[in-house]
């Protein structure tokens, strides 16, 4: 799954192109992929621009113009943001004439920077879920390969209940201070890696940033939040910022799933020290990195280096 740095790097290249354009039409392939019925929400986004596109943790959020005064009497519910979650397995693929950009899971095995490999071969194809069509005919695909990713709309209002209540402070914001961090180990039994992976807590860290957090600041993924000392808590929150800084910097990391908005891959893979490097030695004593499972998930350290 695209973690906070690869949503933001979707993010910034999708604002670039789909912000003040307008939907003329839809055509909604999956009704499972979305909120409402296909009518009403065809209904609601027909006729609207793409007026800001924003993110929270791995959340999309595509704020939407203003309807006219006469439209809003005839509408029960104003919908205010298409939210799109690409989950495991989602994509979304941007079309403008040659220009091309793909962001989210990558269907190529052998070759992530490959387009049509990367997309599942021609547009629109079997993992198509919805088509927005805008003027001159430019075209963004929803494409979900297991479905599980969605495309919901809503109101100003259950946007911001939908945020609090689902995540927590997000790394590099003002919000995610020591203190907050803090907070969230204090005399918690749970592992700090469930502690980090829950968006509740923090929105956006996922796996990857989560190992490689961990190994910066020398902590055990399988110490338990509230046996963390201040100054270990201090270490983590630096980890955190300075690795989500880096992998946003870089575009993210690419795997064998993962292509960025653009198509491309990644570049912060060169710059990971124990994610997908089981059995390699470890860049600062040398010993192996170990692969263990922790909080149900595939979990890469060094058993020297982290306590």
């Amino acid at each position: 799954m695209p973690e906070l740095p690869e949503v933001e790097t979707i993010r910034r290249d999708l604002a670039a192109s789909l912000v003040n354009r307008k939907i003329i039409s839809l055509n909604v392939l999956s009704p499972k992929s979305v909120s409402l019925s296909v009518a009403l929400f065809c209904s609601a986004l027909v006729g609207r621009q793409i007026k800001t596109v924003e993110r929270r943790g791995k959340l999309l959020m595509f704020k939407l113009s203003p309807l006219s005064a006469k439209l809003k009497i005839s509408r029960k519910i104003v919908y205010d943001y298409l939210l799109i979650h690409l989950k495991m397995t989602g994509q979304l693929i941007y079309l403008d004439g040659p220009k091309k950009i793909a962001g989210g899971h990558s269907l190529s095995k052998t070759d992530a920077t490959g387009f049509q490999a990367a997309v599942g071969g021609e547009l629109p194809n079997k993992h198509t879920r919805v088509i927005f069509n805008f003027s001159g005919g430019r075209q963004l695909f929803f494409n979900d390969l297991r479905k599980f990713g969605y495309l919901k709309l809503v109101t100003e209002a259950e946007r911001q209940e939908l945020l609090s209540r689902n995540y927590g402070p997000e790394p590099l914001t003002s919000e995610f201070t020591l203190a907050a961090l803090s907070q969230i180990f204090k005399s918690k039994t749970a592992k700090v890696k469930a502690l980090l992976l829950n968006q509740k807590l923090i929105a956006g860290l996922g796996n990857i940033y989560v190992d490689e957090s961990l190994y910066l600041s020398g902590i055990d993924p399988r110490r338990l939040g509230g046996s963390l000392k201040t100054l270990e808590i201090k270490k983590l929150h630096s980890a955190i910022n300075k690795i989500i800084r880096q992998a946003i910097k870089r575009r993210g990391t690419t795997f064998s799933d993962y292509v960025d908005s653009r198509g491309r891959s990644g570049n912060f893979s060169r710059l990971l020290k124990v994610y997908g490097r089981n059995g390699e030695k470890c860049a600062n004593c040398g010993r192996l990195i170990l692969k263990i499972k922790v909080a149900g998930r595939g979990t890469h350290y060094c058993q020297h280096c982290q306590k």
